[in-house]
């Protein structure tokens, strides 16, 4: 699986976010670094198909899906963890394999909690969890690792790079150590 990106371009309202953006992305992470505002959300906006380009072309496989971690949780305050994830995936939930990605990501405690009671960090690790094990070709993480303390991002960090292991994985972050420690292909826009 491969995804290649040519000459893409994007405005708003007269101003330029993206200019000329190539890159070709395999299995493994590549890291989207730039400064706020530089258009990297946008980016990935296009690539989902949410948005399109003023010009230039993404390819991917016929037939490639995608899951995501957006900058906004989206996640069904009302519901458990358990109910997030067997909302999302539907036929795809298995309990077993989501009980031990949810303990693996440190939220294999928070038994029957609503969301809503859940911390900031509780929350980003649940839409990992929910991207992670949702059946994609590609993942797209918009700062997932926001909120999350040390331990927390060490755990999710691991996550992701199993995750890589057989897919690309385009990771949006300002922090330097999430490519080193992934390993990542560094792409600055």
């Amino acid at each position: 699986m491969e995804i290649q990106v040519h000459n893409l371009c994007k405005s708003y309202g007269g101003e330029t976010v993206l200019r000329d953006v190539n890159f070709t992305a395999g299995p493994g992470v590549t890291c989207l670094m730039a400064p706020s505002g530089a258009g990297k959300t946008t980016l990935l906006r296009i690539l989902l198909g949410l948005e399109r380009p003023d010009s230039g072309t993404v390819r991917v496989p016929n037939g490639c899906r995608w899951a995501a971690v957006f900058q906004e949780d989206r996640l069904l305050e009302q519901l458990d963890a358990m109910g997030n994830l067997r909302f999302v995936l539907g036929k795809d939930y298995r309990e077993e394999t989501a009980a031990a990605l949810l303990a693996e990501l440190g939220l294999g405690d928070v038994g029957n909690k609503p969301v809503r009671d859940f911390s900031g960090g509780m929350k980003r690790r649940l839409a990992l969890a929910r991207a992670l094990l949702a059946p994609s070709d590609v993942l797209v993480l918009d700062e997932p690792f926001t909120g999350l303390d040390g331990e927390n991002r060490a755990k999710a960090l691991s996550c992701v790079r199993q995750a890589a292991e057989g897919k690309p994985v385009l990771l949006v972050t300002h922090d330097e150590s999430d490519a080193a420690d992934l390993d990542a292909a560094l792409l600055r826009l």
